[in-house]
């Protein structure tokens, strides 16, 4: 006997466990997402215009085992009370390629807090 072809019914597909998973995607992402910024150092760029005749900038050289202040050793512990005795100054601080991100963000949050003390960054 011939079988006839008939078309087969599909299945409803129950997007009930789609809905599920998408939810739980979104709130692990929700859950685990930061929205607000912790440690933010402001930084300022330098910008293009007439130099201001003044006192030359201390230099300050940043390596994973020293810190250098123009050509003087400067350990982290006394590097406020030795700018802030030249304060007011333009500090210009240059770290070395092997400094890890930790040291670096340690010295720019301990030269952020002191008063009259002007911070520029360059790539070292």
């Amino acid at each position: 006997m011939p079988r006839l072809n008939t078309p087969r019914r599909r299945r409803a597909l129950s997007m009930t466990s789609l809905i599920d998973v998408i939810f739980l995607l979104l709130l692990f992402f929700m859950l685990s997402s930061t929205f607000t910024r912790f440690g933010d150092l402001p930084l300022t760029t330098a910008t293009g215009g007439a130099a201001v005749a003044s006192e030359a900038p201390l230099f300050l050289r940043l390596t994973e085992e020293t810190l250098m202040l123009d050509t003087e050793a400067v350990d982290l512990a006394s590097l406020p009370t030795v700018l802030a005795a030249r304060a007011p100054a333009r500090v210009v601080l240059a770290p070395s390629t092997e400094v890890s991100s930790q040291r670096l963000v340690d010295v720019l949050a301990l030269l952020l807090d002191l008063p009259d003390i002007t911070l520029r960054v360059i790539g070292g």
